[in-house]
């Protein structure tokens, strides 16, 4: 019988020659859109199991290249001990040099499930990972989070300030291990979720929009602006346009090496909808007396 499985460079949408950046970033994306808690597909939760698997191989540099060589049945790699090779192994069981083989499922169960049974001994279980998306807000506080993955439920506590990206590392909750072996580990890869005020500018800057009034803009004033912390007030200079940035150092988000990013404010010239008499009469007067003409500049 032909030998068939899932192609984990399918899966993923990356060529065969990737690099690892690209592998990541292909996994996070379709992670991400996968994810039970965010789709509702059918096939959301397989497509999803499917996902961590190819990169939990392809992610790993020996996993990876077993699977090039042998396909389906590189995990089978792990029963043939260092120093034998695959040549000797299949010397041993009859098939001499020059013998042609035909890999299917009777054969490779027949000779693999020898040589393991050779082997023996407790095998730790695999590795796995997953998404834990939080909220900007979360992420800077820290929090307790309760997972079900698998049917498996596990709490998980991540640190203030965790960044997104970063992994944490639950020991001995991934895979069961065999024959008495430990399970493996559990690995969390954190992905902030959009917010609806804050934009992330790289890993460690913030934008956020500043609505100012006409006259604010033309003279200059000191307002307050949102901060992931709380409130804040920046000094908006006199003669500001829409678009103009205003830094507020150290209230972005974590750094690797310890302090913070900053926030920018964007400053956004805000007019009214609906002018009272006084108010469209200044403005007709402040018509008459402006210049230059903007658009002229």
């Amino acid at each position: 019988m032909p030998l068939s499985y899932t192609d984990y460079y399918e899966a993923l949408g990356v060529p065969r020659d990737a690099d690892q950046d690209t592998i990541r970033r292909a996994y996070r994306k379709l992670a991400r859109k996968y994810h039970p808690d965010l789709n509702s597909d059918s096939d959301a939760e397989e497509r999803f199991k499917e996902l961590g698997e190819a990169y939990e191989v392809l992610s790993d540099a020996d996993k990876r290249e077993r699977y090039d060589r042998l396909g389906a049945r590189w995990r089978e790699a792990e029963h043939v001990a260092p120093e034998e090779s695959f040549e000797d192994f299949f010397a041993q069981q009859g098939f001499g040099e020059g013998t042609r083989m035909e890999f299917g499922d009777d054969l490779f169960e027949a000779l693999f499930g020898a040589r393991a049974g050779r082997a023996g001994g407790p095998r730790r279980g695999p590795d796995r990972e997953a998404l834990l998306e939080l909220s900007l807000e979360d992420a800077l506080a820290g929090g307790r989070r309760r997972l079900t993955l698998d049917g498996h439920t596990v709490n998980v506590n991540f640190p203030a300030g965790v960044r997104d990206g970063q992994m944490i590392r639950l020991a001995e909750q991934g895979g069961q291990g065999r024959d008495g072996g430990s399970p493996g580990d559990l690995f969390l890869r954190v992905a902030l979720r959009p917010h609806p005020r804050f934009r992330r500018r790289g890993d460690e800057d913030l934008d956020v929009d500043l609505p100012i009034t006409p006259s604010e803009a033309a003279l200059g004033a000191t307002v307050a602006v949102e901060t992931p912390t709380g409130s804040a007030r920046v000094r908006v200079p006199a003669g500001s346009s829409s678009g103009r940035r205003l830094r507020l150092r150290g209230r972005g988000l974590p750094k690797r090496g310890g302090g913070s990013g900053d926030l920018h404010a964007i400053v956004k010239i805000v007019v009214p909808k609906e002018l009272s008499d006084r108010e469209r009469e200044l403005y007709e007067q402040l018509a008459q007396s402006s210049s230059p003409d903007p658009r002229e500049a």
